[in-house]
């Protein structure tokens, strides 16, 4: 009964069947929004329009297609083709590939006729032919008047390295979708921060308690004045404070500490720090007040304890400097770093305030997933080595001589008559 489950399990059509299954929830995962909140649900597939008819945001979230790659019947999919890869792998390919390392001897001269390339010679010389054939890289095995002969051996393992890298890009999968997870934070600079933002996370994940300082952040511009990078200047500190790792990350050059991944994705302004005659310090806060991809913030400088009278500074760049305009939309002129103006009352503008946007993350299996393809790419190297066996047997002041490959027949061909020219 195990034996006949397994065979099922091991069948091509079932692995067929199973991969389409994966395929299509994947296609699924892509098209629908994963891990998002309620409210976006609601709002892209409501009760009173479904989505082709069936799809609505109860319906989402019943059957966890939200968050497809952490469901349990995905994980019972992967498992399955996992399962069916292994059986195929022991019920099939390995003794497949045993079959193949025998000495498959012909004892009838009747076994030749089924052969695609086979001769008879009539004048020959048995050891003339026995050294072409081990000259082109041959494993010879003879019993008195019978050879065999084989090559490329190798190339029949690459069905089993396959099996074994697709296993364990499903084994990555699932550790990573298991034990990952990904936060986002956005700190303003000088600051010590912990990972609190998480934004996905698996069962199993263990957040790391490990706390990070913004040292500085900094944007470079291009000659047309738009962003070329920006970058963090990131400590890692340990449970007492002191600092264990450093790092200025920027785009695509993350800081890894311990399989950690801190990415610099985004920035923003928060605010104006600016000092009065008096030598009093005073923040003003910044307000991004466009909800496009151009960033443009702005504050209210006020004039009075009332707050009724004062300027508008505007900002759209971290090159140190703002614009004043007047509350009629008038613009008053630039006000840089250090730099003293007199608006009714004299304030130096001392600092912009500035945070990072950073992506946190970790993936464990990561590593294997690469593995598994770097192992599929030598499987696919492997598989172009031809296997190639002949048989000869010596009867009757006759030789009997074939061969079979399993690709590349016109050079098998060609090689097989240098052999017996």
């Amino acid at each position: 009964m195990k034996q006949k489950l397994f065979r099922v399990v091991a069948d091509l059509r079932f692995s067929i069947f199973i991969l389409l299954l994966i395929s299509f929830f994947s296609i699924i995962g892509t098209v629908i929004e994963q891990d998002q909140s309620i409210e976006i649900y609601k709002l892209n597939y409501p009760l009173t329009n479904p989505v082709l008819g069936i799809l609505t945001w109860d319906r989402i979230l019943q059957f966890g297609l939200d968050h497809v790659y952490k469901t349990w019947w995905f994980f019972t999919l992967i498992f399955l083709f996992g399962l069916s890869l292994i059986s195929c792998t022991f019920l099939q390919q390995l003794p497949s590939l045993k079959i193949a390392r025998r000495c498959q001897f012909f004892r009838k001269t009747g076994q030749f006729y089924k052969l695609n390339i086979f001769t008879t010679l009539n004048t020959f010389s048995f050891n003339q032919i026995l050294l072409r054939i081990k000259k082109n890289q041959y494993s010879i095995f003879q019993q008195k008047n019978i050879v065999y002969c084989y090559k490329g051996l190798i190339g029949r393992i690459a069905p089993i390295l396959v099996h074994f890298s697709m296993i364990l890009v499903l084994a990555g999968t699932i550790i990573g979708s298991l034990f990952g997870f990904k936060a986002q934070e956005m700190i303003p600079k000088t600051e010590v921060f912990h990972i609190q933002n998480i934004l996905t996370n698996g069962q199993l994940t263990v957040i790391p308690q490990t706390s990070a300082r913004i040292n500085d952040f900094w944007i470079t511009y291009s000659k047309n004045k738009t962003v070329s990078q920006f970058y963090s200047d990131i400590s890692v500190l340990n449970n007492q404070g002191n600092e264990v790792n450093r790092k200025t990350i920027s785009v695509n050059y993350p800081l890894i500490n311990n399989s950690v991944y801190y990415y610099q994705t985004d920035w923003n302004l928060v605010g104006l720090r600016f000092q009065t005659l008096n030598s009093e310090i005073i923040e003003y806060p910044l307000l991004n007040v466009l909800n496009n991809q151009n960033k443009v913030w702005l504050t209210w400088i006020s004039n009075n304890n009332s707050l009724n009278e004062g300027i508008i500074a505007l900002i759209d760049n971290l090159e140190g400097y703002c614009s004043i305009y007047s509350e009629t939309g008038t613009f008053l002129g630039n006000i840089e770093l250090n730099e003293t103006v007199d608006f009714q009352q004299p304030f130096t503008l001392l600092e912009i305030l500035s945070a990072t946007g950073l992506q946190i993350k970790t993936d464990p299996g990561i590593p294997i997933i690469y593995s598994g393809f770097f192992l599929l790419m030598i499987s696919t190297l492997i598989s172009y080595i031809t296997y190639s066996q002949i048989w000869i047997i010596q009867k009757n002041q006759k030789l009997f001589i074939g061969g079979t490959t399993n690709r590349a027949l016109f050079d098998f061909e060609l090689e097989f008559f240098k052999f017996v020219k």
